[in-house]
């Protein structure tokens, strides 16, 4: 067996005893029950929710890579590596994130319309919810990119560590080459037409990117701790 597995179940149980990631979860929660009503087109609505999980992986991200007593974790980086430990860290995160991401999906698809923001152009459950689907891992993918940046070893001041990783997800959301930023508008523009858009080129944008930043920051865990 991989090293990584017994790691990132050991992390992922760190993250769940810590209850740490009440806050984001809940947040989240908080976010879904404000801006999706029952009735309310279903794409947009699965647009909203993938836009929402970008903050909250960022966040998740910075919470796993922090977590860890620096005794533990300097005794798993002498036996494991500290890149090995580092990456455990990040898919940690990453599959909170996912997980967020397919409950907030369901329950978009539970509550929604399938109908276009019109009303007029019937829009197929089954396809929306793979739509949503691609799009929210679009979204938690570069999320986790943005918090691996913004946390150590990349950055260890708490201060622009929080100020770094906020103004990254805003600006992931926001700037037209991000991979989330397409994902989000063609859900609503599909919103409006009733077209079901599949974000797979974003996706593979954002698997190479997120892929990519797991790489660097891995890697420079092994220089910086």
């Amino acid at each position: 067996m991989s090293p990584l597995v017994p790691l990132t179940r050991y992390q992922s149980a760190l993250l769940l005893r810590s209850q740490r990631w009440l806050a984001p979860v809940l947040l989240y929660a908080a976010f879904l029950a404000v801006g999706v009503q029952a009735g309310e087109p279903v794409l947009g609505a699965l647009g909203f929710a993938a836009a929402g999980l970008l903050p909250v992986a960022a966040w998740l991200v910075r919470i796993c890579v922090t977590q860890e007593p620096e005794a533990a974790r300097t005794c798993a980086a002498a036996a494991a590596g500290p890149a090995r430990v580092h990456l455990a860290s990040l898919l940690a995160a990453v599959g909170c994130a996912a997980l967020l991401g397919l409950l907030g999906t369901a329950y978009v698809a539970a509550v929604g319309d399938g109908t276009s923001a019109d009303h007029k152009v019937v829009v197929p459950l089954g396809s929306a919810i793979s739509a949503g689907l691609l799009a929210a891992g679009v979204c938690v993918l570069t999320g986790a990119a943005v918090g691996a940046l913004g946390s150590r070893p990349v950055l260890h001041a708490r201060g622009w560590s929080l100020t770094l990783t906020a103004l990254g997800a805003l600006l992931a959301l926001v700037l037209t080459p991000s991979p989330a930023k397409y994902a989000v508008s063609a859900l609503v523009t599909g919103s409006r037409t009733g077209s079901v858009p599949l974000a797979v080129l974003p996706l593979a944008a954002a698997l190479v990117c997120a892929g990519a930043t797991a790489a660097g920051v891995c890697a420079l865990s092994s220089r910086r701790r």
